[in-house]
């Protein structure tokens, strides 16, 4: 369990600090985090309706984050180029964020087209119905994207490596609550970028 905790603190740690030096993204991702623990509630009530909020807010916030607001040039905190980031990141990185994305904007386009998906869905009652159908569709592709990344990660590396990644993303919104909350108080005193230091790292292992 030492070991897996400390694999899970260096994961964190690893994306904070190459994936999360604008402060316009760290506020995203506070928002997300919000909405995900929002939505974490809401799965044990109407899990349809925490699919659209985690997927609809909490997923868009996040990713505009990355896609738009963090810098892609070199890193000059970690002596890094993005292409070299991008190749050693554990979880998604931007291509396969790519082809996550582009699955999960094509969800409600094929419902809109096949509202029963071949018979296997029962034909939705109005707008509403579609939009639950909608859920449950992004609900199976989170679940998905996370098997599927657990498998990859086990063959080419080992299984531990992919059930760290997996404990990291189910945790990542209260880690993210508590490590971004200042975010956007610093941000609206005209802050732009964050210096990651030891201390990051000391909260991330006590977490």
């Amino acid at each position: 369990m030492t070991g897996f905790r400390a694999q899970l603190a260096e994961q964190r740690w690893d994306d904070h600090r190459y994936y999360h030096h604008s402060l316009v993204n760290q506020s995203l991702h506070f928002v997300s985090a919000c909405t995900f623990l929002t939505a974490y509630v809401l799965l044990f009530i109407d899990p349809a309706v925490a699919s659209l909020l985690a997927w609809g807010v909490a997923m868009t916030s996040r990713q505009a984050g990355h896609f738009f607001f963090e810098p892609k040039g070199y890193d000059h905190v970690n002596k890094a180029t993005h292409e070299h980031k991008e190749e050693i990141k554990v979880g998604y990185n931007l291509a396969r964020k790519y082809v996550l994305m582009a699955i999960w904007g094509a969800i409600p386009v094929v419902l809109l087209i096949q509202p029963t998906l071949f018979g296997t869905l029962e034909y939705p009652d109005g707008f509403m119905g579609y939009l639950r159908h909608v859920g449950i569709g992004w609900l199976g592709l989170g679940v998905s994207a996370i098997f599927v990344r657990v498998m990859q990660l086990w063959a080419a590396r080992d299984l531990e490596t992919g059930l760290v990644w997996a404990t990291k993303i189910v945790t990542d919104p209260f880690n993210d609550f508590k490590m971004y909350k200042s975010a956007p108080r610093r941000l609206m005193k005209g802050e732009r970028m964050d210096h990651h230091d030891v201390d990051d790292f000391e909260d991330l292992k006590a977490a």
